[in-house]
């Protein structure tokens, strides 16, 4: 029996300037995610949060907070971007092109615009991407450039990030499938 690693991201070396990756999951946005939100990042706009005043507006309804859907965007963008990301160093030309509300379903992609080696840090280099948001119809509603730290292949940092067990490896039992 083998121990099969999982997912371990992509490293510094993996990234190539033109490359596009769609982030696999999708997420659709909640009222109570909004709510939420907004409550945590005590964002006191009754646009986000006020049936009676959003329905005033141009909207008629509430609007998801936009840090929200920036928040939701870069979750979606790990697994394939910052896995092996150790510092976000800047987001630049926000742009929320559409609004976002509850049931709107996101999905996320990104591509690489520009890489290089770090000059300080010889285990790790510095990769800058353009992702763009979509709802549901494919409707662009957000879009943003994010320039980040990553680790290369072999960096120490990445060692032995898995803790031995104190009761030895895990294996079948005598008498379970195998």
């Amino acid at each position: 029996m083998s121990v099969k690693a999982g997912w371990q991201g992509r490293y510094f070396e993996d990234f190539e300037v033109g490359d596009v990756y769609q982030h696999p999951l999708g997420r659709t946005v909640t009222e109570a995610d909004n709510t939420w939100f907004t409550l945590l990042t005590m964002n006191t706009n009754q646009m986000h949060f006020n049936t009676q005043y959003a329905a005033r507006s141009e909207f008629g309804k509430p609007l998801v907070v936009s840090t929200l859907t920036v928040a939701i965007a870069v979750g979606q963008s790990v697994t394939d971007l910052t896995q092996n990301a150790f510092a976000n160093l800047g987001w630049n030309d926000i742009r929320m092109s559409n609004p976002v509300f509850a049931g709107d379903t996101l999905w996320s992609e990104s591509l690489v615009t520009e890489k290089r080696e770090s000059g300080s840090r010889p285990g790790a280099g510095i990769v800058t991407v353009r992702t763009r948001t979509l709802n549901q119809d494919g409707v662009e509603v957000c879009t943003f450039l994010r320039t980040f730290y990553v680790y290369k292949k072999g960096a120490p940092q990445l060692d032995n990030l898995f803790p031995g067990a104190v009761d030895g490896p895990l294996a079948l039992d005598a008498g379970e499938d195998q």
